[in-house]
């Protein structure tokens, strides 16, 4: 894989990552419009996840700072900020789903969830998991100012947390939200869609949706991400594509933290339908010309 194919890869994961219009359809069309294999495409495509992952951290540094700082002292009983301890728990049992069922499906993420018509047909369900998330959304908050669309989310440096009401992530809702977090194991579903998805659904204002889904993300993403390196490694594969890796995974660190600042600030006033728009149009494309 020469230096612009690596580039591209790198620049489809880190754009389409975040912005819920699935990275790993677009990584599996972008391959097929540049003629390359999707056979054993998989292990790329998560440790390029990695890169994200790292653009999340840098950029929710402080959060996950916080939270970490919270589990330190829960452990050893001493003063916890109870706005960071009540998230631990949450992100921890709405991780478990997307392992158990990433586990079970393993050996076919790499053969038939990696067609053309697999990435048309779920671009279409999750434009219409999108349409009633925001619909049952808008009704719900329908008359309370704070919850509206076009509410300003909070401050600078993290502009979708409001740290103050993330105790309302209860248990039952952090284990609804990572079960949609398991769509994502499905090329052409994005996972910051179907967690924000979730999390409209179960009752969060949007400020801790946003919050939610990218702090769930991180260990699902590292997690597969590791493990993959791991594999190769130990089958002596990574010295083959060290460099391949090395290019994309820069400009896929570099455009994901573009990704995750323009999805927080394009979601401050407008709905996810615009994306789920995109993908129904993308995928009448797929199915007429690949």
């Amino acid at each position: 894989m020469d230096f612009i194919h690596s580039a591209v890869l790198g620049l489809v994961q880190g754009l389409t990552e975040f912005i819920p219009v699935s990275s790993t359809g677009h990584l599996i069309l972008a391959r097929k419009i540049m003629g390359l294999d999707l056979v054993g495409t998989l292990s790329f495509d998560a440790i390029l996840q990695l890169a994200t992952g790292l653009a999340v951290l840098v950029y929710f540094w402080k959060d996950i700072l916080n939270i970490i700082i919270a589990l330190y002292n829960w452990i050893f009983r001493k003063p916890t900020d109870e706005k960071y301890k009540n998230l631990i728990l949450p992100i921890i049992i709405g991780t478990i789903p997307a392992i158990v069922l990433g586990l079970l499906l393993q050996k076919y993420m790499d053969t038939i969830f990696r067609g053309t018509t697999v990435v048309a047909v779920t671009l279409v369900l999750g434009s219409i998991l999108f349409y009633f998330a925001e619909t049952k959304f808008k009704k719900e908050t329908a008359g309370k100012p704070s919850e509206r669309l076009g509410t300003p989310l909070s401050g600078e440096g993290l502009p979708a947390v409001s740290v103050e009401s993330s105790s309302a992530v209860s248990l039952k809702t952090g284990f609804f939200i990572g079960l949609y977090q398991c769509l994502a194991l499905l090329p052409g579903f994005s996972r910051s869609g179907s967690t924000i998805s979730g999390g409209l659904l179960s009752g969060l204002n949007r400020e801790m949706t946003i919050r939610f889904s990218f702090l769930l993300s991180l260990p699902i993403i590292f997690g597969s991400g590791l493990y993959k390196v791991y594999d190769l490694v130990s089958h002596g594969q990574f010295g083959s594509m060290e460099s391949s890796l090395f290019v994309a995974s820069i400009f896929a660190f570099l455009s994901g933290l573009l990704a995750i600042h323009f999805l927080i600030k394009f979601l401050k006033n407008n709905s996810l339908n615009y994306f789920g728009i995109y993908r129904i149009i993308l995928a009448i494309v797929i199915l007429i010309y690949l």
